[in-house]
């Protein structure tokens, strides 16, 4: 059986994969990832391929365990994993509480982890992992600093798992897009200084990255899906991170 997993699927860019991966088809069924159930069940009731709907909440690692026991149990052919999770929170050091930090990095980071790491024993050849960074990764980014630094773990990881699988056949793509139109913004600002960033410039579309991130994960290691995250990585790697870093904080401010 050839599946596709994906995570934080019931919402955002996470939806937006599962829908393009309904509409390339070639999947006996997709395994969608998240907390609420009701939403994927609305979502499986519009795709022509099965979804398997898992409410589970991957910062608890029973959730994971509960995970790895279904695969044990099947052993699907897993074509395509999708790490989506994830959120982010605006504000300094002083504005976050201890959860809210400890949160984004479970999830961000140890669940993303955990999850690829449970899934790969089922991948083969020509299977792929996208694994859903940030242009955050590129830099540091005061009022924004956990979000980015655990986007910045998730491309080491990523770039250097990618060396790993490949003997295998598999391909492991870091997306690193920018600002996107989805629910994260609404997430980010719920914090005791939610206006530290005060405006997205230049969303994208979730459906835009899905597309662009499926089709890069073919070759790349490292996909930007837009111009304004390309032009932030390739000024990552000839600026210094205080010369970024002071761009940041006028474009933030804006």
């Amino acid at each position: 059986m050839g599946i596709a997993i994906v995570t934080g699927a019931s919402s955002g860019l996470g939806r937006a994969f599962v829908r393009r991966l309904d509409e390339l088809g070639g999947l006996d069924e997709i395994w969608g990832i998240a907390r609420r159930e009701e939403r994927l069940r609305e979502l499986g009731e519009q795709l022509r391929t099965p979804l398997r709907p898992l409410a589970l909440d991957l910062t608890d690692e029973g959730s994971v365990e509960e995970l790895a026991a279904l695969l044990a149990l099947e052993k699907p052919d897993v074509r395509v994993l999708v790490c989506a999770a994830g959120f982010g929170k605006f504000g300094t050091w002083q504005d976050m509480t201890l959860g809210e930090t400890a949160d984004m990095i479970d999830l961000n980071c140890k669940a993303a982890v955990a999850v690829t790491a449970g899934v790969l024993p089922y991948m083969s050849r020509g299977s792929r992992v996208v694994e859903i960074c940030s242009c955050a990764a590129f830099q540091p980014l005061p009022g924004l600093n956990v979000y980015a630094a655990s986007k910045a773990f998730l491309l080491s990881y990523s770039r250097a798992l990618r060396w790993e699988v490949a003997p295998r056949g598999i391909r492991v793509t870091a997306v690193c897009p920018g600002w996107i139109r989805t629910e994260f913004m609404q997430v980010a600002r719920d914090t005791k200084n939610g206006r530290t960033v005060r405006h997205c410039l230049l969303p994208q579309r979730p459906e835009t990255v899905a597309r662009r991130a499926l089709r890069a994960s073919h070759l790349l290691a490292v996909a930007t899906c837009g111009p304004f995250a390309l032009v932030q990585r390739i000024a990552a790697k000839f600026l210094p991170n205080c010369a970024i870093m002071a761009c940041w904080e006028g474009l933030r401010r804006l």
